[in-house]
């Protein structure tokens, strides 16, 4: 071999030479990951660039529908390594519900506006991108008991009418229960009366991932404020779209909704 072949083989050794690289989580539908590599890693989900902790930490998440495989890419100093993961699909629920006011289900013209004004806000606080790094850590139950009467995924049938399928985990509780922070955050939405989820909270724990609290009664939270995990941050209500007390947990890798009990043990 002369020189110029082999100074070419050693640059394509170098360009695809395997990054280490570990996954916390399933490549199921709905599931949250989180991925550790070398730090200063560059990473893209598919074609999205996405943050890396200083320590090499980095998170998203697989769509309820999504049927094609998660393509990863990392790059770091000239070299550059693909990985391709397919996507279990699952078998969802369907969930019949009854009783539901009638404009809650089909919502008269004079409020279409005003649910277009709400959907912006939710997607305005969905869509922070910050460097908080609490998203690692492991998340702890919004209740101290409650019985599980909703889950991710399933399809909502309200009053016979086919809806949207449910994006996260309903708990059936006291009116009044109190409700702790699962994760360490910052607040970026606090609504106490929206149409659909009436009292609402999103907190904010970096990289895209956020949660959501539906249906408040009351809301301890301003904008803005840091919150500790287990922090008391409201109570439960029947606030919005709801036929009884109850909260509704949401988990989301920006506009991704993903499943709760991929972070949460349910009994």
């Amino acid at each position: 071999m002369n020189i110029k072949n082999l100074v070419f083989f050693i640059a394509i050794f170098i360009t695809t030479k395997a990054f280490g690289v570990e996954f916390q989580g399933k490549f199921i539908q709905g599931h949250f990951i989180i991925g550790k590599t070398e730090s200063k890693t560059k990473i893209w989900i598919d074609k999205q660039k996405i943050r890396v902790t200083d320590d090499g930490y980095f998170a998203f998440g697989i769509g309820r529908d999504r049927k094609y495989d998660v393509i990863i890419t990392l790059k770091k100093d000239g070299k550059k390594q693909q990985i391709v993961k397919k996507i279990q699909k699952r078998k969802y629920k369907i969930q019949k519900i009854d009783g539901l006011p009638e404009k809650k289900v089909t919502p008269p013209k004079e409020v279409y506006e005003r649910i277009k004004r709400e959907n912006k806000i939710i997607a305005k606080a969905r869509a922070v991108d910050s460097s908080l790094t609490f998203f690692k850590n492991k998340f702890i139950h919004p209740l101290d008991s409650a019985i599980v009467t909703g889950v991710y995924g399933s399809q909502r049938i309200l009053n016979g009418k086919p809806k949207w399928p449910h994006y996260g985990i309903d708990f059936a509780a006291k009116e009044g229960t109190k409700i702790k922070a699962m994760l360490d955050g910052t607040a970026t939405m606090v609504e106490p009366d929206l149409f659909y989820t009436g009292g609402t909270l999103i907190f904010d724990h970096g990289h895209g991932i956020s949660t959501l609290y539906m249906h408040m009664q009351k809301i301890f939270v301003k904008k803005g404020q840091k919150v500790k995990q287990g922090d008391i941050i409201g109570t439960v209500g029947s606030t919005g779209r709801s036929t009884g007390a109850h909260l509704d947990v949401r988990l989301n890798w920006f506009g991704t909704r993903l499943d709760p009990a991929t972070v949460l043990k349910l009994n």
